[in-house]
């Protein structure tokens, strides 16, 4: 969801194309080539599988990011948990964590998609699965206020070229080398499709330490986000298909998060989550999920109608929406504990 990254908020795709296509079996042919409804499709977009054409790569993400057809909106769902990495101990559940996307795509006058999304994420207790407000911090001790993801917008243009890398307000400056736009596409043995897809990087903090002791992680912020998109060829190879459905995975290497009050205690959290489409759109969500975004806004319900800015990942939205924790006298960031040998006698 941050930085949703997918999906919460869809990979900036940049692996290579995939080495080749392997076999696809015969059932999965025969669907893939089922006849075609009548009349002509509703957009033009490229469908004829080629792991080694940007265009085609630009059509099939932007149709599984979001629904291309005009004035469709797509909502994706996610759920998951989270989990806290110490040295010297267990990897440790932290929370669960669901929440939904709602995206729309337009086409550019030079065929590009722009893509407009709000999306929304909220933590949950691991026992009761209750939405939480607060939240009672394991390594301190200490009860938090509870900040959900909540971006509005994220959006990028999805072109027949390398993405650039996101600049949360100017912040993260980094750019790629002009390419074309291919992805890590595959075949598996069942004849599904299968996107990996993903985005490594390391920028400036928008919380630093001098201003945010208690929130931030430290003077740079090292995030990665991976993604799993899994799908039937037919859809991806039938011009009437605008929204590709599928079901796939996010997992997320971040710093802890600004509200748990960890400052730069050593350690990091991962985040391991499943998402789909909802075919039934917010109808189709918990209904508890949907009661806590509206109570938010009426507009996290929905997709932005126009294109606005800047597009900021939580970490950026959390520096200009919250304040500074105090700082109690003697505080210092939690430590892991100290090495021992669990085998020892």
């Amino acid at each position: 969801m941050d930085e949703m990254k997918v999906s919460r908020r869809g990979a900036l795709g940049i692996a290579g194309a995939a080495a080749g296509a392997a076999l696809v079996p015969a059932a999965a042919e025969a669907a893939a080539n089922k006849a075609a409804p009548k009349g002509k499709p509703p957009i033009d977009f490229v469908t004829k599988i080629d792991f080694k054409d940007p265009k085609w790569t630009r059509d099939t993400y932007a149709r599984l990011d979001g629904d291309i057809a005009p004035g469709k909106e797509k909502v994706g769902w996610l759920r998951g948990k989270i989990f806290g990495v110490r040295d010297n101990e267990p990897v440790r559940p932290l929370l669960n964590v669901e929440g939904f996307s709602v995206v729309r795509i337009n086409r550019l006058p030079d065929g590009s998609w722009r893509r407009l999304l709000r999306e929304i994420v909220f933590y949950r207790d691991l026992a009761t699965n209750k939405i939480l407000t607060e939240w009672d911090n394991p390594y301190t001790g200490e009860r938090v206020k509870v900040v959900p993801i909540a971006n509005d917008p994220f959006n990028f243009t999805i072109a027949d070229t390398v993405p650039e890398f996101p600049s949360y307000g100017g912040i993260q400056t980094m750019k790629r080398e002009p390419k074309p736009f291919l992805q890590d596409w595959q075949f598996a043995p069942d004849g599904k499709m299968v996107l990996n897809t993903g985005v490594d990087m390391i920028y400036p903090n928008a919380l630093q330490p001098d201003k945010w002791p208690r929130e931030s992680s430290g003077v740079m912020n090292r995030v990665s986000e991976q993604f799993i998109y899994v799908c039937d060829r037919a859809d991806v190879e039938n011009p009437y298909v605008t929204h590709i459905p599928h079901t796939g995975s996010w997992s997320r290497i971040t710093p802890w998060l600004p509200w748990m009050l960890m400052g730069q205690a050593p350690g990091h959290m991962n985040y391991f989550t499943h998402f789909s489409t909802s075919p039934k759109g917010i109808a189709g969500l918990p209904a508890d999920l949907v009661a806590a975004a509206r109570a938010m806004g009426e507009k996290w319900l929905h997709a932005p109608e126009t294109d606005y800015g800047p597009s900021l990942s939580s970490l950026e939205n959390y520096a200009r929406e919250q304040k500074p924790a105090p700082v109690p006298a003697g505080w210092s960031p939690p430590q892991p504990p100290a090495p021992r040998n669990p085998f020892a006698k």
